[in-house]
C-alpha cells in the first residue's frame, strides 16, 4: 500500500522471464500503486511473450531496461548465482530492488549486493513471502507476546518432489555455480529463513546431505541439527526426493506451548494455560490433514500471488515512508549463511560454528 497522501505509481522492470518472472509482472499489475512496464531475458522470445501477455515492452538487454526512466523498481528473477551481478547494476542505476530468493549463493556476493544498495541509497527486499502468510504473522505475534514461553525446539521441514526432468529443464538447476546448492538452497531457503526468524540466531549446526533420486551436482536431501544462541535446539530438513511431495511444516515449541504452521496457516495452536490437568504424560493432539496437490510441493506455479503482493507492497510503502522493508537484505543473508553452514558441516563431517568466517 502507498503511504498516506502518496499518489505515486512505481514502474516495474522484470529481469529474467522464466518460471518466477511472470509472477512479478502479475503482482505489479495487480497492485494499485505499481505497473509492469518492461522485461528482458537472455532468451528473447521468452521476454517478448511476457511483455505481450502483460502489455509491457520487451527490452533487448539489461542496459536498455535500466536506462528507462519509467522503471523505478527492478525484479531480479535470474538464476540465483547471478543475483548480485544484475542487482548491483540495477542499484547503481538508481533502481529499487525486489530480488528473488536466495539473495545470492555466497556471502561474498551477498555482501557485494548489500554494499551496492547502501551506496546507491535505494531500497531492496529479498523474496521471503511466507513471512507475510497469515499463520506466520500470527505466530510472530504470539512469540513477541511470550505466549510460547522460553523456546526449546524448532523444526522446519520441506519435503517436496521434483522429477529428473525438472533438473534437466535448466542447465543451472542443481549446480553449485548458479543454483548454489540443491533442495536446501533452492526449495528449503524460505523455511530456513522462517526457522531462524522465529528461533533467533544460530550458534552451531551438524548436518548431512545426499543425492538420493537425481542426477545433479548438489543435494536432493539435506538434514541438519541446529543449536540456537538461546540454547534451544532444532532441526532443518529439505528434500526434492520425497514422492509425491508434502506441505511445508514449521513447528515451534516453548515451555508454555506449541504452534505448528503448514503451508502458511496454523494447524496446531496449543498452550499450557488453556489445558486442564493433562497428567504425567501430556495430551497428544493431531494436526489438520491437507492435500498438497495445490501447493508448491508439486507445482511452484500453483502458489498464490497474495504473499508476494504483500511483500512487494511493503517495499513500496518503505520507499514512500523512508524506512527499511520488513524483509531486508541482511535478513536474507542470515538464511544463506545458515544454509552454507549446513553444506560446510556435511563436507567436513563435523559441527560448524556461526557466524561463518
Amino acid at each position: 500500500m502507498t503511504s498516506p497522501g502518496s499518489a505515486r505509481t512505481y514502474g516495474f522492470g522484470v529481469v529474467g522471464c522464466g518460471v518466477i518472472g511472470p509472477r512479478h509482472a502479475e503482482v505489479a499489475d495487480a497492485l494499485p500503486n505499481a505497473r509492469f512496464v518492461a522485461c528482458t531475458d537472455i532468451i528473447p522470445d521468452r521476454a517478448k511473450a511476457l511483455a505481450e501477455a502483460h502489455g509491457g515492452d520487451f527490452e533487448p538487454d539489461l542496459e536498455a531496461l535500466l536506462s528507462r526512466d519509467d522503471v523505478d523498481v527492478v525484479s531480479v528473477c535470474v538464476p540465483s548465482g547471478l543475483h548480485a551481478e544484475v542487482g548491483v547494476q540495477a542499484a547503481e542505476a538508481g533502481k529499487h530492488l525486489v530480488v528473488e530468493k536466495p539473495i545470492e549463493i555466497s556471502l561474498v556476493a551477498a555482501d557485494r549486493l548489500l554494499g551496492a544498495v547502501k551506496k546507491a541509497g535505494v531500497k531492496m527486499t529479498v523474496i521471503s513471502q511466507h513471512r507475510f502468510d497469515p499463520g506466520l504473522v500470527e505466530l510472530r505475534q504470539l512469540l513477541e507476546a511470550g505466549r510460547l514461553g522460553r523456546l526449546v525446539l524448532g523444526d522446519a521441514r520441506v519435503k517436496w518432489y521434483r522429477t529428473q526432468a525438472y533438473y534437466d529443464s535448466g542447465d543451472w538447476r542443481g549446480t553449485w555455480a548458479l543454483d548454489g546448492g540443491g533442495a536446501l538452497m533452492n526449495q528449503g531457503v524460505h523455511y530456513t529463513d522462517l526457522l531462524r526468524w522465529c528461533m533467533g540466531p544460530v550458534d552451531e549446526v551438524m548436518a548431512l546431505t545426499a543425492i538420493q533420486a537425481h542426477k545433479m551436482e548438489t543435494e536432493d536431501l539435506a538434514l541438519a541439527v541446529v543449536r540456537f544462541s538461546s540454547g534451544a535446539l532444532g532441526t532443518l530438513e529439505a528434500s526434492t526426493a520425497v514422492f509425491p511431495g508434502f506441505r511445508e511444516r514449521l513447528e515451534i515449541s516453548g515451555t508454555e506451548g506449541t504452534v505448528v504452521v503448514e503451508d502458511g496457516r496454523i494447524v496446531v495452536r496449543e498452550f499450557v494455560s488453556e489445558h486442564g490437568d493433562v497428567g504425567l504424560y501430556g495430551a497428544r493432539v493431531g494436526s489438520e490433514g491437507q492435500d498438497a496437490a495445490a501447493s508448491g510441493a508439486s507445482n511452484p506455479a500453483a502458489i498464490s500471488n497474495d504473499a508476494h503482493a504483500s511483500q512487494i507492497s511493503d517495499l513500496l510503502a518503505a520507499i514512500d515512508e523512508g524506512r527499511e522493508p520488513l524483509m531486508t537484505g541482511e535478513e536474507a543473508r542470515n538464511a544463506v549463511e545458515l544454509i552454507l553452514a549446513v553444506y560446510e558441516s556435511a563436507r567436513c563431517r563435523g559441527p560448524v560454528s556461526l557466524p561463518l568466517s
